[in-house]
């Protein structure tokens, strides 16, 4: 018997002890879940038993100045099914439902009956569905109790009403939503919101389960931007921009409009851009030409991306030039102020002058004699500046060039700005001196050289520029608002005003007679630099010509600096350039509210608006007519006005002819010649052949340099006789100064 219980309990306590073990292990596997593992577990159990599904916030909205929407984000959805719940009963109705409502092919049907049969609980079927057609589908669900296999998920797509217009500033979006250009990007943080959420419980199969169990957090949209960008003058200087770019074939065009007086930009382009909607699409005609020559695949690859990436670069800001001869207005500032020279400051150009070892020729090569200041800036004299600069010196020259802001970014609300390339004040010899003067030497960037513009133009204060002028809550509420930064004062008004009255002559009697705009005083100066390194050997030198204005001359409210890069011909800025400034500065200041003042000259040659003549006797007509200097052309053999072209409600150039008709017969027509590289003369002879009338606009001197360079209707279009067309008219004298 001893034996026997010996050998029990020999057993009894293994058993024991496997039990102790067992426990143990349970013990310390339990540990390990709830403790070691519990966070993950949890997670795990909560994914199989929780749908957490993100809500995007709605990213804010982007206006212009006067309100109109620039940028807008709108509801779009993801439209998917989950085979889990597609039967073979139900399978044809969805995927015929489904292939007719999105247009697809049969290739396109056939995809989607495979992705019906998936093991899976989702499958994308559409993107970026319109809300119209969601609700639809939506219906088709409830009327068919298939909301456990179509499903819907939010989202939103960014839209730009206006296309191309101002994309170098406004930027675009990326699939993500995140701003990576422009605007877009410089403001992400505020314009992106943040996203909610909502948590539904699901059973078994992973379906939702009742609104009880559901709990959401809203999602908080973004905040809306203001900008000082103002629309229709954006347009124009676009319009005029594009047509530049296109007529001389150049690399690009940019332009940049400040209101002087606060940093604010009105508007900028820089051409080629692109279609904020589509930004990845070529624009510029010269490029896809370029590229339709390419038959490597690779290299033309390589070329479309370097094309892509050149038309998303805003130049006003991410590039940097030599000025030219633009920089000699603040040659001209620095000089008044120190008093080394003043308005009757005298100095004879032959041609030349010699700086050390080097000879440093003027543009105009016979020389353009004794002239004074005023005179030295209108025929943009560079020995004159040369002579300037040496009497300023390196200190006082370098304490004007740091103080315009040319040392420094600007520090404007844009990405990618880029920094001035300059020689520092101990880097300065006689020659480097005598090169900057004129506008050498230094490369800046454009939107560096229009603020400094504007502390010539608005009293000698430096500015901040800026494109974002309120920052609004989805609420409405501001958040913030900018107000105008004065970083120094850098000239004093007395040099102000008078610099601003030189940059008049200028354009009244210099080299920028292209930037004359009737009933307004502009000031304006004109630039050439060479594009050194660029030139393959044997080829022409390459240029950037500009154009640098303010207006009104005598009270200025915008300043504005016009540049087009390595045109086809030598022309100058006088020639490209200022031509675009004339147009941007005529509607900035319609847009402005600022009335013209004529000239008793400018007034002979306004238009008058004509006289309503209709139910009077062609004799009644011809007097009322004849008293305010118009002509008259009498179409009928009636005794009666019936109808007359131009109509009453219209305006006439000063002694234009009025059509009249005396029967009822058709009205008479004639087609649009082609006025283009006419002078003043032939197309008043042009126009007077095909029964119009000339308004002329831009710079009207009767002389085989003034040619017609724009009309305001296409040619060949057929309009009725007697009709007004403006023909805008420039310089084409060739003046790389």
């Amino acid at each position: 018997m001893s034996g026997f219980r010996k050998e029990l309990a020999k057993r009894v306590l293994i058993i024991g002890i496997i039990v102790v073990f067992l426990f143990t292990a349970d013990v310390g596997r339990l540990f390990y879940i709830q403790i070691v593992k519990g966070a993950e577990y949890s997670d795990k159990a909560k994914s199989q038993q929780l749908s957490d599904t993100e809500i995007e916030a709605m990213r804010g909205t982007i206006y212009d100045s006067e309100g109109n929407v620039l940028a807008q984000s709108a509801t779009v959805w993801t439209v998917f099914i989950d085979p889990s719940n597609i039967t073979d009963k139900n399978r044809d109705l969805i995927v015929n439902y489904l292939a007719e409502t999105f247009g697809y092919d049969d290739e396109e049907k056939s995809n989607l009956l495979e992705k019906s049969k998936e093991q899976s609980q989702y499958q994308k079927v559409e993107e970026n569905v319109e809300n119209r057609i969601k609700e639809e589908i939506a219906s088709f669900v409830s009327d068919n109790k298939l909301s456990l296999c179509i499903g819907f998920q939010q989202a939103t797509e960014r839209y730009y009403p206006y296309g191309q217009l101002a994309s170098s500033v406004i930027g675009f979006t990326g699939a993500d939503n995140q701003g990576l250009a422009g605007i877009e990007s410089y403001y992400n943080e505020q314009l992106t919101g943040i996203n909610g959420r909502t948590i539904t419980a699901k059973d078994s199969k992973g379906n939702s389960i009742s609104d009880d169990y559901e709990t959401s957090v809203e999602a908080q949209d973004g905040y809306s931007l203001s900008l000082t960008i103002n629309t229709t003058i954006q347009y124009y200087l676009a319009k005029e921009l594009q047509r530049t770019l296109e007529e001389y074939s150049a690399k690009g065009c940019y332009g940049v409009v400040m209101d002087c007086n606060t940093g604010a930009v009105l508007a900028m382009a820089s051409l080629p851009d692109y279609d904020s909607n589509d930004p990845y699409t070529i624009t510029y005609d010269k490029y896809t030409q370029e590229l339709n020559k390419i038959t490597d695949e690779d290299e033309k690859a390589a070329k479309q991306s370097e094309y892509v990436q050149r038309q998303w670069r805003n130049f006003v800001v991410s590039d940097t030039y030599i000025p030219g001869s633009v920089f000699k207005t603040f040659m001209a500032s620095a000089a008044l102020e120190e008093d080394v020279v003043n308005l009757n400051t005298t100095y004879t150009c032959t041609c030349s002058i010699q700086v050390d070892k080097y000879k440093m020729n003027c543009h105009y090569h016979p020389g353009h004699g004794t002239q004074t200041l005023t005179q030295g800036l209108e025929n943009s004299c560079n020995p004159f500046f040369i002579t300037i600069g040496q009497k300023l010196g390196v200190h006082n020259y370098f304490k004007y060039f740091d103080g315009f802001g040319f040392t420094q970014k600007t520090g404007i609300d844009l990405p990618g700005e880029a920094s001035p390339q300059y020689y520092e004040e101990n880097q300065y010899g006689i020659v480097e001196l005598s090169s900057a003067a004129f506008g050498q030497t230094n490369s800046l960037t454009p939107i560096q050289v229009c603020t400094g513009l504007c502390a010539i133009a608005n009293g000698g204060k430096l500015l901040t520029p800026y494109v974002v002028s309120e920052i609004k809550d989805s609420d409405g509420n501001t958040v913030s608002k900018t107000k105008t930064n004065v970083v120094r004062q850098v000239i004093s008004e007395d040099t102000s005003k008078k610099v601003c009255q030189m940059m008049q002559s200028v354009v009244d009697n210099g080299t920028g007679k292209n930037g004359y705009v009737a009933g307004y005083r502009v000031g304006g100066k004109t630039g050439t630099s060479t594009k050194l390194g660029e030139s393959k050997e044997g080829e022409k030198d390459k240029y950037i010509v500009s154009f640098a204005a303010i207006a009104p001359s005598d009270d200025p409210q915008i300043a504005m600096l016009i540049i087009c890069d390595d045109p086809s011909v030598d022309l100058g800025g006088g020639a490209i350039c200022a031509p675009i400034a004339a147009t941007g500065i005529e509607e900035a200041m319609n847009v402005l509210g600022i009335e013209p003042t004529y000239t008793d000259e400018e007034k002979k040659d306004l238009s008058v608006k004509t006289p309503d003549v209709i139910g009077k006797t062609t004799s009644q007509a011809k007097d009322r007519l004849a008293n305010l200097g118009l002509e008259v052309k009498i179409v009928g053999s009636g005794k009666t006005v019936t109808r007359q072209s131009p109509a009453s409600t219209n305006t006439i150039p000063s002694g234009g002819t009025v059509v009249l008709y005396t029967d009822d017969e058709d009205k008479q027509t004639t087609k649009i010649p082609d006025f283009t590289g006419l002078t003043v003369t032939e197309a008043n002879k042009l126009a007077a052949s095909s029964n119009l009338n000339l308004q002329i606009s831009g710079n009207s001197a009767n002389n085989a340099m003034v040619v017609a360079y724009k009309q305001s209707e296409d040619v060949g279009k057929e309009v009725e006789i007697g009709s007004v067309i403006t023909v805008s008219f420039k310089s084409t004298q060739a003046v790389l100064d």
